[in-house]
C-alpha cells in the first residue's frame, strides 16, 4: 500500500514517517529515477505529517482521527435512498473514502481540492471510511 516503500515507523512507534536513506546523491538519484505518482506520494505524505494529521495507515481502526490530504474523486451515490456525497481523500499513504449522508453536494469539495478532515475512521469491506467528517479546506496550492 505504501508506494515506493516511502514510508516507516517513527521513533515513538505511533506514526509514520518519511523514510531518508542514503546520502544526498543517493536521494538525488533517486528522486530523479522516481514515478510522478512516486514524488506525489511522498511530498502529500510529508505535507499532511506538518499539519500534524495521521497518515491513513496509521490510523486505527474505529478511532477518531485527523487526516489530511488530496481529494482525487467526489462522486454522488445514493445509499439506501438517501443522497450521499462521497470524496476520495489520498495523503500519500492510502486512501480513505469520506461520506456526507443527506448531500448532494458541497462547497469547495471538488477533485484536487486539499482537506484536513476529522472523524471516526471504520474499516468497510476493507475500504476505509469517514462518515459525515468535519473538514476544513486548505487554500490552493499549500
Amino acid at each position: 500500500m505504501n508506494p515506493g516503500n516511502l514510508c516507516g515507523m517513527d521513533d515513538s512507534g505511533t506514526g509514520i514517517v518519511v523514510r531518508r536513506k542514503g546520502g544526498p546523491l543517493r536521494r538525488l538519484l533517486s528522486r530523479l529515477t522516481s514515478s510522478y505518482q512516486e514524488l506525489e506520494a511522498e511530498e502529500l505524505l510529508q505535507e499532511s505529517q506538518e499539519s500534524g494529521a495521521t497518515p491513513v495507515v496509521a490510523c486505527p481502526d474505529r478511532e477518531r482521527v485527523r487526516v489530511a490530504g488530496t481529494l482525487r474523486t467526489v462522486t454522488l451515490r445514493p445509499r439506501a435512498g438517501v443522497p450521499a456525497l462521497e470524496a476520495e481523500l489520498f495523503d500519500g499513504s492510502g486512501t480513505v473514502m469520506l461520506v456526507w449522508l443527506g448531500r448532494r453536494q458541497i462547497a469547495g469539495i471538488e477533485p484536487g481540492r486539499q482537506l484536513i478532515v476529522e472523524g471516526r475512521i471504520a474499516n468497510i469491506a476493507g475500504m476505509r471510511m469517514i462518515f459525515n467528517p468535519k473538514y476544513e479546506l486548505r487554500p490552493f496550492g499549500a
